[in-house]
């Protein structure tokens, strides 16, 4: 009896500790994250143009929810978002664990890539977006040069509504596949390896030993991957805002990129507000599905 009741005190003041060293993450991003999100909360329901002198805000209830509903920019900006992270994502996960099944290994030449893969993930986004602007530029481009150089035809990749976003996807992309395969790498170089070898042993192809052994133990570990590139991919803004600012037209428009025009440019504090706050709340709802989907596969 003794002994249960020492072990539970014991739990008990581990908790406390836990709790405590917790504390100052918790109090910072309460601070910083917390406390403008309820104050965004607040503004949705007011009409506060800032750029007004003398302006003040003015209750309108939901009229910035409602808003929503018929704002037309709005639905094109969100079906661009979805399209993106869907297929950016969806790349990325195929050749980000692609990448990282064929430099899973500790040779030299291995090592050597994955050093070279590492250099567009360490690069900022504004110098990403600036570097492929400038190589995409439909008059002095490098990438017009060389297909003129093979006798294809220029493109105008950034000023061509039917290229933009294909250009934008294919950015990102290559930009991102070396974080998910570094990843991926990591949880392949920590399969069980008396497994792999056993199937190997009884006859089993590659494609049987992924489909069979390897996919079913990264599931986890992959669906963590997909969950932190959907989430991110929802708020990309740096690197479209230097390739394109949404254009041309709102081919590339992105639910970020509209909520900053929205407050910087038209100076609608209140509507901006509101969209930030359903962006988060979705978010939010998001990544919940994700953890709770994990949760069931472990």
């Amino acid at each position: 009896m003794k002994r249960i009741r020492n072990s539970a005190s014991g739990g008990r003041t581990e908790r406390i500790w836990s709790w405590l060293f917790m504390l100052p993450t918790m109090l910072f991003l309460s601070l910083t994250a917390l406390l403008p999100l309820l104050y965004s909360a607040y503004l949705s329901f007011f009409r506060y143009k800032i750029n007004l002198p003398n302006a003040r805000p003015v209750w309108i209830g939901l009229g910035n929810y409602l808003r929503m509903l018929s704002d037309r920019n709005l639905q094109i900006s969100t079906a661009n978002t979805i399209l993106f992270a869907l297929l950016s994502v969806g790349l990325e996960m195929v050749f980000g664990l692609t990448a990282a099944m064929l430099l899973c290994s500790d040779r030299l030449w291995a090592r050597t890539c994955t050093s070279i893969l590492l250099i567009p993930t360490i690069m900022a986004p504004v110098a990403i977006g600036t570097l492929w602007r400038m190589m995409l530029d439909g008059t002095s481009g490098v990438i017009n040069y060389f297909m003129s150089g093979i006798g294809l035809q220029s493109i105008n990749w950034l000023s061509n509504p039917r290229y933009a976003m294909p250009a934008v996807i294919f950015v990102n992309v290559w930009q991102l596949v070396p974080w998910v395969s570094i990843i991926c790498a990591a949880g392949l170089k920590s399969l069980p390896q008396d497994c792999l070898e056993a199937a190997r042993v009884d006859g089993a192809g590659n494609f049987q030993i992924f489909r069979k052994i390897v996919f079913p133990i990264l599931s986890p570990l992959l669906l963590i991957v997909l969950m932190l590139r959907f989430v991110d991919a929802f708020k990309v803004f740096d690197t479209v805002y230097t390739m394109t600012n949404g254009g041309p037209g709102n081919a590339t428009e992105m639910l970020p990129n509209y909520i900053y025009k929205q407050g910087l440019k038209f100076f609608d504090a209140g509507y901006t507000a509101a969209l930030a706050v359903v962006f988060v709340l979705f978010m939010s709802l998001v990544t919940i599905f994700f953890l709770r989907l994990r949760r069931s596969l472990v």
